[in-house]
């Protein structure tokens, strides 16, 4: 099966998993609910989620196993992107096309659908831990748990340097700190967890977790790219507020033709990881240049 036609694949069975979750009923926080829905529901590329069905499916077939902690990420995912967009932090007013949640709604609204999402997602996994049928099955999920609560503390962490370090000159090293927990955390655990659900050999576990460390910081590498040259009708939100809003970026660091070879390397790196699985890894390893050539 081709890539893209398999990318489908996965962007449809989330999107169908994740309408299970939003809350039609009429309510007193029905807005609340519809914002939530705004951020979620929106034809994102589902990147994390495909990354833990596709890591899962590596070692087994019985994908629907994994589909909670995919919609988990998901929901933190789109959490991470409502805070971010508000005015406190990164202060934009479009994402994907259309206004940011707390354009459409309130900033109030806004930051409380973040919290919503943020909580759910811990819903989520917790009633998938109490289905598991034996112990050990218990202890890989309650790892996982654990694993996902670090990541997203992380990804919080590294939200909170580069909201810090805005308009400072900062190290090659800080750089990578930044990047690597407010980026490569969620992309990482998202590997991660389909590995571990799968119950995969530790050797196994070691070489995707690597993949995923690659991947996870050849994504911010290419954001940073796509801030200083992207197409802003396609990526749906002004280009250069990298810039603007004096942040230390990979181009800033290195210059764009350097970010530019820095991900390609790094890219080359992670495909050459999975080779040894051969076809089965296809996907994965063409997830991995999908990420380096998108444009938004």
């Amino acid at each position: 099966m081709e890539f893209n036609e398999q990318l489908k694949i996965y962007q449809q069975m989330i999107n169908n998993e994740l309408e299970k979750y939003i809350k039609k009923e009429e309510c007193l926080e029905t807005v609340l609910n519809q914002s939530i829905e705004y951020s979620l529901i929106n034809g994102a590329k589902r990147l994390r989620p495909t990354l833990v069905l596709a890591t899962y499916k590596l070692f087994k077939e019985d994908i629907e196993k994994c589909m909670p902690y995919a919609i988990a990420i998901e929901m933190i995912h789109n959490f991470s992107l409502i805070h971010d967009d508000l005015p406190g932090i990164d202060n934009d007013d479009f994402r994907r096309g259309r206004p940011t949640t707390h354009k459409k709604f309130n900033e109030a609204t806004a930051i409380l659908a973040g919290d919503g999402l943020l909580n759910n997602s811990y819903i989520v996994i917790s009633e998938d831990i109490k289905s598991a049928e034996d112990i050990n099955e218990i202890k890989r999920k309650i790892k996982i748990l654990n694993e996902f609560s670090i990541a997203v503390d992380r990804m919080i962490a590294g939200e909170y340097v580069d909201t810090e370090y805005e308009g400072k000159q900062i190290t090659k090293e800080e750089l990578e700190y930044i990047h690597n927990n407010k980026t490569a955390s969620l992309l990482k655990i998202s590997v991660r967890m389909g590995a571990i659900l799968a119950n995969c050999r530790e050797e196994d576990l070691k070489r995707v977790t690597t993949y995923s460390e690659k991947i996870g910081l050849a994504f911010q590498i290419k954001d940073d790219i796509l801030s200083e040259e992207g197409n802003e009708e396609i990526l749906g939100k002004p280009v250069g507020n990298d810039k603007k809003a004096g942040k230390c970026t990979y181009v800033s660091q290195y210059g764009l033709q350097g970010a530019k070879d820095i991900l390609e390397k790094i890219t080359k790196e992670a495909v050459e990881e999975l080779e040894i699985y051969g076809e089965k890894s296809k996907f994965l390893r063409e997830l991995a240049i999908y990420m380096q050539n998108r444009v938004k």
